[in-house]
């Protein structure tokens, strides 16, 4: 193939590539993570980077999905076919599958009438001025506040669009002020889930979250396509990106792997903060928590990728915190449990 060929071809591609998407912030973040991981499990080999840059440039038509296959790499400890890059999923396959129908997930205050599911501990919204409860009667003003704090001590306020720990906040009935609510925009009230004993032995200060990752095929069937724990530490009220601990659970089981990891993957088998191993411990009610989402998805087929947020309560019950039906990331996943949708055809996307 000539270079003007070759050239017109890469043109072309990039066309049909989602030309908002901001490539040069994931390849920073992809080469920010290789080399923490090389830190402590030394220098890729040559062959294996040559396996993936080839692998990005013949299957998804771009080097630059070549680094998120770096990671993959590096964590896994060996080159696999099959992974999709974060970036291809993002500027790829999100706008092909998703498209604006993901974005409903970030309205928070929507969950009740999409989803329809007593697992969200919901309570009131917030959403251009007005409050409402649940079945989307009105709430006025003065009476918000015994409205959330007459059967709870605490809940938290989560904005539209929060995500990574960030746009959200803990209110007491003595802290709660429905002006402050107004400067911070639209969100959602929910009550503070109290943590299963299991996930208090890591943390007893933030409630651990379980992220199940369905795929909603093209014959109509959900699967689980990923799962691990995210775990907070030392004092946080909340799990945040930037400090979780990562354990990868066993799609079937519910086991956790022996292993977990920092937010910059550095492989760990206890808690940092708890100290208490990872080893030895299964998801409390697993099987309930992967029938709800897999019901519940099939009430939201628009969006075929969506990562679930769940924990389970004190009582074993499950709480569904909140769902991730655009750019949900699927990195973690890939590079632990992965490839993860290697069957889906999802490469075929960029054509």
């Amino acid at each position: 193939m000539s270079l003007e060929i070759k050239s017109s071809v890469r043109s072309a591609l990039r066309f049909f590539l989602n030309p908002t998407y901001n490539h040069s912030a994931d390849i920073r973040d992809a080469t920010r993570i290789l080399k923490h991981v090389e830190c402590h499990k030394g220098k890729m080999r040559s062959h294996d980077l040559s396996l993936c840059n080839d692998y990005a440039m013949d299957v998804f038509g771009d080097k630059r999905f070549a680094p998120w296959l770096y990671v993959y790499t590096a964590v896994s400890g060996k080159f696999k076919e099959g992974w999709i890059p974060e970036n291809y999923y993002g500027s790829v396959v999100v706008p092909k599958l998703q498209g604006r129908y993901g974005r409903v997930a970030d309205l928070r205050g929507l969950n009740a009438v999409m989803l329809q599911s007593d697992a969200f501990p919901d309570l009131l919204a917030y959403a251009n001025g007005v409050f409402f409860d649940t079945a989307y009667r009105f709430v006025s003003p003065e009476a918000v506040r015994n409205k959330l704090f007459t059967n709870h001590e605490r809940v938290v306020f989560k904005l539209d669009h929060s995500l990574q720990g960030r746009g959200i906040h803990f209110f007491n009935r003595a802290s709660f002020n429905v002006e402050k609510i107004k400067q911070l925009g639209n969100g959602l009230f929910q009550s503070v889930v109290q943590p299963h004993k299991l996930f208090a032995q890591f943390t007893s200060h933030s409630v651990a979250t379980l992220r199940i990752t369905t795929v909603y095929t093209d014959s109509g069937e959900v699967s689980v396509r990923g799962c691990h724990l995210r775990l907070g530490s030392e004092s946080e009220t909340h799990v945040h990106s930037k400090t979780e601990i990562r354990v990868p659970i066993h799609l079937e089981s519910g086991v956790f792997e022996d292993i977990g990891y920092t937010a910059e993957y550095r492989e760990i088998t206890t808690h940092p903060t708890s100290q208490v191993a990872f080893a030895g411990h299964v998801i409390p009610a697993f099987k309930a928590c992967v029938r709800i989402v897999t019901e519940l998805h099939r009430k939201a087929p628009y969006t075929r990728c969506i990562g679930w947020d769940v924990t389970v309560d004190r009582e074993e019950n499950i709480q569904l915190l909140e769902w991730n039906a655009e750019h949900n990331g699927i990195k973690f996943s890939e590079a632990t449990q992965g490839p993860c949708f290697a069957d889906l055809g999802w490469e075929r996307l960029r054509s």
